[in-house]
């Protein structure tokens, strides 16, 4: 394994939604992953074998409810540097592979914890998934067009951003912390504590009065005439995100706009107007010509590609953003490092041995991280 977390070893007790991706994201960097399935995980939502979610990483069958493989299990995780599990609360306790239970015989293992609603609270023990977690938040209620409902981003503020991400930042400080305390810790990630976090600037807004509690009525939520997207003659849209001065006249420019007589940038109550007319110029060309029109300017003007363009374009190429592995287009490892880069994805594999990885595990000296 390549990358800045080569050494460190993971069990990953096996989930759907942000726990498989936070375990991706520190097998990307070079954690050793060991998923821990269960033998009717084929029931799944998808298939593991095919799906590039479940890369970098090792995988091993066990029955929790079977004393043998759950002593199999414990074998693992007391040479594991980090257990990423996202089951109810107590579940894990009521298996003998909650926390308590595995650091009494492992004091420095960190022992990550992903929950929709968090370890404690009145709502701890219910089931839910991604929509339902940020709509308490207020980020649900604030996406979307005003007099519309809601509307829904993908699972990429609850599950990925306010979830896995979380996770995987709480593992790496918890890891940081043992270097200096050599004692692990327990990290409760909850997807309402990720996705408010991840609406702090918003607050921040709210709080100084900058934004509107109603959606659709703010200059970073599609209401202003520089910030969203406008159709284009050929069905397709472009993105605009002019919200500086000097980009707000480059967008002018390039419209054929320059020098007309209209109302102030942050005047809001000729957005709608202004919005409408920008509609009009736009839609009047297609996606691809207003792209060429603006290359090169930073009028912050740019094409909503489909995932079958993204995966062709330039920028994304040259960079390797996006890559292609046995023939399956995927994110890359991210970030990048200067010293210690990723290695190249592997795909997703069969299962190996329990036994196997756990006395290769055993032969290792311990990380000192």
């Amino acid at each position: 394994m390549t990358g800045p977390l080569a050494g460190v070893r993971v069990v990953e007790l096996a989930r759907i939604g942000p726990v498989p991706h936070a375990a991706m994201v520190l097998g990307d960097l070079g954690a050793d992953v060991v998923r821990v399935d269960r033998p009717d995980s084929g029931a799944s939502l998808y298939d593991r074998a095919e799906d590039h979610l479940f890369r970098n990483r090792r995988a091993v069958l066990a029955d929790l409810k079977d004393a043998a493989d759950l002593r199999r299990v414990r074998q693992l995780i007391d040479r594991a540097d980090v257990v990423l599990e996202g089951f109810r609360p107590g579940v894990v306790e009521r298996l003998g592979l909650g926390p308590e239970q595995c650091m009494a015989t492992h004091p420095r293992l960190v022992f990550g914890r992903m929950t929709g609603w968090g370890q404690t609270g009145p709502s701890k023990d219910g089931a839910g998934h991604d929509i339902n977690y940020i709509s308490l938040t207020g980020a649900l209620h604030a996406i979307g067009r005003p007099g519309q409902p809601p509307a829904v981003p993908l699972s990429l503020v609850g599950d990925f951003g306010g979830g896995s991400m979380l996770l995987v930042t709480g593992v790496l400080a918890a890891l940081v912390e043992r270097s200096v305390s050599g004692r692990g810790q327990v990290i409760d990630a909850a997807m309402v504590d990720g996705a408010s976090l991840l609406m702090q600037p918003v607050w921040g807004m709210f709080g100084a009065g900058f934004w509107q509690d109603e959606r659709g009525t703010n200059f970073l939520d599609g209401a202003s005439p520089f910030y969203r997207t406008y159709e284009c003659a050929d069905g397709k849209f472009v993105a605009v995100g002019a919200l500086e001065p000097q980009f707000y006249a480059a967008l002018l420019r390039g419209l054929g706009l320059e020098g007309d007589d209209l109302p102030a940038q942050h005047d809001r109550r000729s957005w709608p107007q202004l919005s409408e007319r920008f509609a009009v110029i736009f839609a009047g060309h297609s996606r691809d010509h207003w792209g060429a029109v603006f290359a090169g300017t930073d009028a912050c003007v740019t094409p909503v590609l489909s995932l079958r363009e993204a995966a062709q374009n330039q920028h994304l190429r040259d960079r390797q953003t996006l890559i292609d592995v046995e023939g399956v287009v995927q994110a890359a490892p991210a970030p990048r490092f200067s010293r210690t880069p990723p290695g190249a994805p592997r795909p997703p594999r069969s299962y190996q041995s329990i036994d196997e990885i756990a006395r290769s595990w055993a032969q290792l000296v311990r990380s000192p991280r």
